[in-house]
């Protein structure tokens, strides 16, 4: 028995260090905090950050070790941010590694962005809120970096990853297309031409003239002006083909993020800012959250009137701005009902993933706790210790007022749950099947014929499906008429036969059900794990 217990403890040990080992190997695990150990030549290297900062594009050469591998000739900036300022102890740093070896990289990354966590006192606002993000899209992955620079502390930092060629390439295949950073703030000289329409910011509302785009967007590739266009008149004037030159369920979730994460500095609140815009390969625009930090309602501006109060964050519409005609991404694409659906089902499914349960708060003690120690060794840290504890349940600052996590959400969640749009639940799909071949029969199936129980008077039922991961979703109508193996008519459920061509004999796809009130996914997880069938499968 003590020989089995031995051998039992060893192999649990073996195994927590596995677990261990992996979650090391991962750059950007939230748990972990990386150092950074930057050295510069030069002993004015502050005065050189602030003079490039503010008269020039360039970057500093120096040197970076990190968690003790070395890296020489990397280019360093202060990034633009609002936290900035000249001879500051704990300015936000742009880090190139591949700024003269263009194949110079960290585990894969390029570049690394360091954040200062501006009005975040909890410092886990950015972490937190990307990890919630990217259950849903493609997003950032964030933690934290320990900055040295020339043997002494500098702080501190949230460690989030770039949305750059590498990025790019992970979540869409190609680095090469139309690519846009949509925040106004960094567009340098912003001043809004003769004839174009005055603080547009970058909501995509439609101008004909290119000139009037540039004050608004930053170009990250060689081309794409004309593209941008095309996605504004679509938007504006033709949305029965959106989804052409568009992306809408994954826009329809980053609405949902940015209204349920009361994350208003963002396309959701006042400037229309803080995300990306890259054109895949299948010609479609998809957008990619950015700058987190003013998240959980710290940020508080919608637009109209004067910055709303704790009350009225936790109260926050999830409509908001669905009838105002100066953001389109949300005006136009909710005036559709089953985008409007979608988009509530979207909020609906964030709610109870992350808020309903508690988990989003035991993230973030888990966090803090990571943390802590580092913490209070920065002697250049924004907010005392004291308001760190207390910020994730308490409101911090008299007039900033910056919200406790807790204290936001935890209402928020309540609010959301109760609201008329999203109280009612969808259709439930069920008992899922694809037909395979019959016992001893020597007929091969040739196609996919995909059933389903929907109960909740399912009005419509679609089966989205693809051959390939880089294809497009196409969309087939399920019907409950008797026919495609769907069983008698009217019994609650739905099939449609799906023919390959001769080059397909696989296939991914998720069902959505939708009833007078509300829309539904299966799988839930539809956009990272969709259903898969084969003929192969079928016909053993």
């Amino acid at each position: 028995m003590n020989k089995f217990f031995t051998t039992l403890s060893l192999f649990l040990l073996l195994f927590s260090q596995n677990l261990l080992a992996q979650e090391e190997e991962n750059f950007y695990n939230p748990q972990s905090i990386r150092n950074f150990k930057i050295t510069f030549e030069q002993d004015n290297w502050q005065m050189l950050l602030d003079s490039m900062r503010l008269y020039g594009d360039g970057l500093l050469i120096g040197n970076i070790e990190i968690d003790g591998t070395k890296y020489e000739d990397v280019g360093f900036r202060w990034r633009d941010s609002k936290s900035f300022s000249t001879g500051g102890k704990h300015n936000a740093l742009h880090i190139s590694l591949n700024y003269i070896d263009k194949n110079q990289n960290h585990k894969g990354y390029k570049k690394l962005k360091l954040s200062t966590a501006l009005r975040d006192p909890s410092m886990v606002r950015e972490v937190l809120g990307f990890q919630i993000a990217r259950k849903y899209m493609p997003a950032p992955e964030a933690n934290y970096a320990s900055v040295e620079i020339n043997t002494e502390y500098y702080g501190l930092f949230v460690n989030i990853e770039a949305v750059d060629g590498t990025f790019l390439e992970k979540h869409f295949g190609s680095s090469d297309n139309s690519f846009f950073k949509c925040t106004p703030e960094n567009v340098k000289n912003r001043v809004t031409p003769k004839g174009c329409k005055k603080n547009l910011f970058a909501s995509l509302e439609y101008e004909e003239k290119a000139s009037c785009y540039t004050t608004n967007f930053e170009i990250k590739s060689e081309d794409g002006w004309d593209d941008l266009i095309e996605l504004t008149r679509v938007l504006n004037k033709d949305i029965d083909s959106i989804e052409s030159v568009l992306n809408v369920d994954r826009v329809l979730w980053m609405l949902a993020f940015n209204n349920v994460l009361v994350n208003l500095s963002s396309y959701s609140g006042y400037n229309s800012q803080n995300y990306y815009l890259y054109k895949d390969d299948m010609g479609q625009f998809n957008p990619i959250v950015w700058d987190l930090n003013l998240a959980f309602g710290s940020y508080k501006r919608v637009g109209s009137g004067s910055d709303l109060n704790l009350k009225q964050l936790q109260k926050l519409d999830p409509l908001l701005h669905a009838d105002n005609s100066t953001k389109p991404l949300i005006n136009k694409l909710l005036s559709v009902p089953l985008y409007k659906k979608m988009y509530l089902n979207h909020i609906r499914t964030i709610v109870y993933d992350n808020f309903e349960n508690d988990w989003y708060k035991q993230e973030a003690e888990s966090l803090q706790l990571a943390i802590n120690n580092e913490l209070l060794k920065d002697q250049h840290k924004q907010y005392p210790d004291s308001d760190f504890r207390k910020s994730l349940s308490n409101t911090i600052g008299k007039r900033s007022k910056i919200p406790g996590i807790v204290e936001l959400m935890g209402k928020r969640s309540k609010f959301l749950k109760k609201h008329d749009d999203i109280s009612i639940f969808p259709p439930s799909v069920e008992e899922i099947m694809v037909k395979g071949r019959e016992k001893f029969s020597n007929d091969m199936v040739k196609d996919f014929k995909i059933s389903a129980k929907v109960e909740k008077r399912a009005k419509r039922v679609i089966l989205y499906y693809r051959y390939n991961s880089d294809e497009k979703y196409q969309a087939a109508y399920m019907a409950d008429d008797g026919n495609n193996h769907d069983g008698e008519a009217g019994d609650k459920v739905f099939g449609v036969a799906v023919k390959p061509g001769p080059d397909h004999d696989r296939i991914e796809y998720f069902i959505l059900a939708e009833n007078i009130a509300a829309v539904g996914f299966s799988p839930a997880n539809y956009m990272y794990e969709p259903y898969t069938s084969s003929l192969e499968e079928l016909n053993k």
